[in-house]
């Protein structure tokens, strides 16, 4: 295995593959804040609420409660969270 395998963990083909395997007509977000750029987990379908109101830092979606009205399903790209020492 090459260093750039071990560095990063997904390939356009790999994402691609896993997308296909997803619902067509979901929306695709990421989860954001801060600068840079990281790898990020498994894609998966998250029940969101959109609430554009939010602080920057807060982001325009918001995972939903089961109370919670006008909630839709995305396909969400979350970053890794690294625990530098």
């Amino acid at each position: 295995m090459t260093r750039q395998n071990k560095t990063f963990h997904y390939t356009v083909g790999q994402l691609a593959e896993i997308l296909q395997t997803l619902p067509q007509d979901l929306p695709v977000l990421t989860s954001g804040y801060e600068s840079g750029f990281e790898n990020f987990y498994p894609p998966e379908i998250v029940k969101l609420k959109h609430q554009p109101e939010n602080k920057y830092y807060e982001g325009e979606f918001q995972e939903a409660d089961a109370k919670d009205q006008n909630t839709f399903q995305a396909v969400v790209l979350q970053r890794m969270l690294r625990n530098d020492p």
